[in-house]
């Protein structure tokens, strides 16, 4: 850039303007203008930046006048003229280098800058037939941090521009900038003030469902339970599986409120497994591996209801019951399907599956089937049990 400001110093007359004399210093006029961006303002935000274009280029008495509102992506970025008035309004939506520019130099300077046939050094400016006997252009930033632009100004002769002109923009921009850093505030509080009523409701909602769901699990688990022992420990790890799974429901707050996120499918089950997962020199006993795939908000307490009653049998019967026991989890996408596989190894030796199924068993082929829209099959073999459950994609997502 410095090399690029070195080749360009003589278009730039930056302290020649400051050093011309205001020719007239109309206050009322300034004042009005204020006031009528504040108008602008209140009755329609969208139309401050336009207007502020209007009244620029009335104050300076210019010929053309616009804004070009930097984009920073991709970087270095662009800047798009906005808001075209006057003879070069044919070149509205154009785009020009944020670093080989004149408005890249106002920004870079972050005061008004004053330019003299810029179309002699600037090759996209001849290539457009344009001449610019004179510009004075001005920073613009939201807030006074932000870089929105800037706004230029064009006259049709040289020396029209004079400081007085320089401190009445600069102090409109100002003005604007400010006006504009409230309006964004104003609608982020709006946005957040929306969002946490919002979250209340939802609130409400989850803490109904989670109820509803405990008292159908405990209701069914007390039937199927032989002592109180029992069901104490069934239903401390059902409800252990269901808050690890809506652990990873959270939100992430921003300047425009907050934005739910659900979790990956592979975060779900690592959340159900950490209880099982007795570390052995730093070796983990599960194998975890498949694509990333969204897990929606609505689908979070069926996957861990599943994955936790695999566990359980596992821990009780299978791969997890000794030290040396493995389970191996992967998944793939088939069509509109994902494919789970959970194996088993290093457990006690199986002749057969179980002579019959309880409570456990159940819930996990109707969650399966009634939530998910799936299948589920077993396979006993001597070194371990190996289950393969499909899952309809759309109902996973949810």
């Amino acid at each position: 850039m410095a090399e690029a400001r070195a080749n360009t110093s003589h278009i730039y007359h930056t302290d020649e303007l400051m050093q011309r004399p205001a020719r007239r210093t109309d206050y009322l006029r300034e004042k009005q203008a204020m006031q009528d961006l504040a108008a602008q303002m209140v009755s329609r935000p969208e139309g401050v930046l336009p207007h502020f274009v209007d009244l620029a280029m009335e104050l300076t008495g210019g010929v053309a006048a616009g804004l070009s509102l930097y984009e920073k992506d991709p970087m270095p970025g662009v800047f798009r003229w906005r808001y075209l008035r006057g003879v070069l309004a044919r070149f509205e939506g154009a785009i020009t280098p944020r670093d080989f520019s004149p408005c890249g130099v106002t920004l870079d300077e972050k005061r008004p800058v004053l330019s003299r046939n810029p179309e002699l050094v600037y090759d996209w400016i001849s290539d457009a037939k344009i001449v610019v006997p004179e510009v004075m252009l001005v920073p613009l930033y939201v807030g006074g941090q932000e870089p929105l632009g800037t706004l230029w100004i064009v006259a049709d002769q040289a020396g029209h521009f004079d400081s007085g002109h320089a401190r009445e923009i600069t102090e409109l921009a100002s003005f604007v900038g400010i006006a504009l850093r409230i309006h964004r505030t104003e609608k982020s509080l709006h946005a957040a003030l929306e969002e946490q009523e919002m979250l209340t409701r939802e609130m409400s909602h989850r803490l109904k469902n989670v109820f509803a769901i405990t008292d159908g699990l405990l209701r069914i688990s007390a039937r199927a339970a032989r002592t109180t022992e029992e069901l104490v420990s069934v239903m401390s790890g059902r409800i252990q599986a269901l808050a690890s799974a809506h652990a990873l429901v959270r939100r992430d707050f921003n300047e425009v409120g907050a934005a739910s996120r659900a979790s990956g499918l592979e975060a779900v089950i690592r959340a159900v497994m950490q209880p099982h997962d007795q570390l052995d020199r730093g070796v983990s006993r599960f194998t975890i591996t498949g694509p990333d795939m969204h897990c929606g908000e609505h689908a979070l307490n069926g996957v861990a209801l599943i994955f936790h009653e695999l566990a359980t049998n596992a821990a009780k019967y299978g791969g997890l019951k000794t030290a040396q026991g493995h389970v191996e989890i992967n998944w793939r996408e088939e069509g509109d399907t994902v494919a789970l596989f959970w194996t088993e190894r290093g457990g006690p030796k199986l002749a057969d599956g179980p002579d019959s199924t309880g409570f456990g068993t159940k819930l996990l082929q109707d969650t399966v089937t009634r939530q998910f829209g799936g299948t589920i099959s077993h396979e006993w073999k001597p070194e371990g049990l190996v289950l393969a459950i499909t899952l309809r994609a759309a109902a996973l997502q949810r």
